[in-house]
């Protein structure tokens, strides 16, 4: 028996979100994939080796009814409760603040805040009233501070991060478990067009085994690889008047 028996995944028809729902589903695992993409979901459905089954759900994950909805009755198929939800559905937009786009900042908030936190908040009620199952965001270690350009994508990791870290504390003693994922750089399409360094980048199999280790070891917080993980947490502990000029001089060359 695989240790999370129905899962919900959004952001599924690529990268970590399309690893991980095809990791559960080969583990004998029914995963209902959500993404924008019918015909990349479609294509994982089929994908060969599947112990499990994936049940393609088409949406927008930013139509909250839609997702709503279509979340209600993929809980209600699942027999009244996921084992797991994984809110993975994220996008990245330059938002730099000589030349800022609000419509960009607008959708990477919808996408990678809103739509996640609803994602989670829809999965709670079923779970905390069973009294097991997990939640995890997708986060990102860019969440730990302000990088040049990126001021919509960090703020919204560091609000994902913030909303599972109060939720640890809301569901202590229920048997729900609030997990915060912080992958480094993940060799995915999301990623595939960055021009600038992205040290320690993962190749996305490696990341989906951090991943699925972590959840299956109860992990509260996953946050990879290692050594980037350590470089960044000391960036963070960079006071201001240090930080802001080094951030400003890297984001120049």
């Amino acid at each position: 028996m695989p240790p999370f028996r129905h899962a919900f995944i959004t952001g599924a028809s690529s990268g970590l979100g399309r690893g991980l729902a095809l990791h559960y589903a080969r583990t004998g695992a029914t995963v209902y994939a959500a993404a924008r993409r019918r015909e990349a979901l479609e294509a994982l459905a089929n994908e060969p080796g599947l112990e499990g089954a994936i049940v393609p759900l088409p949406l927008d994950v930013c139509d909250a009814e839609a997702l709503s909805a279509a979340f209600r009755e993929a809980e209600v198929a699942s027999g009244g409760a996921f084992d797991l939800v994984v809110a993975n559905a994220g996008v990245s937009a330059v938002t730099s603040g000589r030349d800022i786009d609000w419509r960009a900042v607008k959708r990477v908030l919808e996408v990678n805040v809103t739509a996640a936190c609803v994602t989670v908040a829809l999965a709670l009620p079923a779970m905390v009233a069973r009294g097991a199952g997990t939640v995890a965001a997708v986060s990102s270690l860019a969440g730990f501070r302000g990088l040049p350009d990126n001021g919509a994508y960090c703020a919204s990791k560091a609000a994902l991060q913030t909303f599972m870290e109060s939720l640890r504390v809301d569901l202590r003693g229920t048997g729900v478990r609030a997990v915060t994922i912080n992958p480094g750089f993940v060799k995915t399409a999301m990623t595939v067009g960055n021009v600038f360094p992205m040290p320690f980048l993962m190749e996305l199999p490696d990341a989906v085994s951090v991943i699925a280790l972590g959840l299956d070891r109860g992990r509260a917080v996953l946050s990879f690889p290692l050594p980037l993980h350590a470089l960044v947490r000391a960036i963070s502990a960079l006071p201001r008047v240090i930080y802001e000029p080094l951030a400003r001089r890297g984001r120049d060359l």
